[in-house]
């Protein structure tokens, strides 16, 4: 019981000491060591090192939901927090190892997912395996021309009002299937 009490008081302290809020460490009658946030009890004042946030894999995702910012919030984020005013950016088509056949010819286009509506001073530039594609533009929309056939790597990236990257999507891979000169001619057709 004394243990469950102090794992809940720790917990407490924790958590007051996550809103910068001063610590007191007493003991009781029973010799319990309680935690609390009034001083007049006599308690010594704990010095909590600040917690450390390490965000998970699966958070960067290319769809996955953006926990920071928001609409009408500062460019800025905190202290090593990245900077993502949007709740969703990512590729939403094509998808994720879709293949383009032949008769595109290398043409596709790009959908981006924003969420809410990318700001007005805000632009996104496209890369394909890691180059820029297109210049950053104010736009959901890109549309890619004769796509060498292969794999391709896409990418978004987000630019603030200064023109600095400051998000990049999760890769989707694209295959394109193109005509080549080197396929053997159709027998059923001496043309061709």
């Amino acid at each position: 019981m004394n243990k469950a009490l102090a794992v809940v008081a720790l917990g407490l302290s924790l958590s007051l000491a996550a809103h910068a809020q001063t610590i007191y460490r007493t003991t009781d009658a029973q010799g319990n060591v309680v935690f609390t946030d009034n001083p007049e009890g006599g308690g010594q004042e704990v010095t909590l090192d600040p917690l450390t946030v390490v965000p998970s894999p699966g958070e960067t995702a290319s769809m996955a939901p953006v926990v920071q910012g928001g609409q009408g919030e500062p460019d800025t984020a905190a202290p090593g927090q990245p900077f993502m005013p949007y709740d969703r950016f990512g590729i939403l088509s094509p998808g994720q190892e879709e293949t383009l056949p032949t008769g595109a010819a290398g043409n596709v286009q790009v959908t981006l997912g924003i969420q809410p509506e990318l700001r007005e001073d805000h632009r996104v530039r496209l890369l394909v395996d890691g180059r820029v594609s297109q210049s950053a533009m104010h736009t959901d929309t890109f549309l890619l021309n004769n796509l060498e056939r292969g794999e391709h790597v896409l990418q978004a990236e987000l630019l603030d009002g200064g023109g600095a990257v400051r998000h990049r999507s999760s890769p989707v891979t694209l295959y394109v299937q193109r005509a080549s000169v080197n396929l053997p001619s159709n027998p059923n057709n001496p043309s061709g």
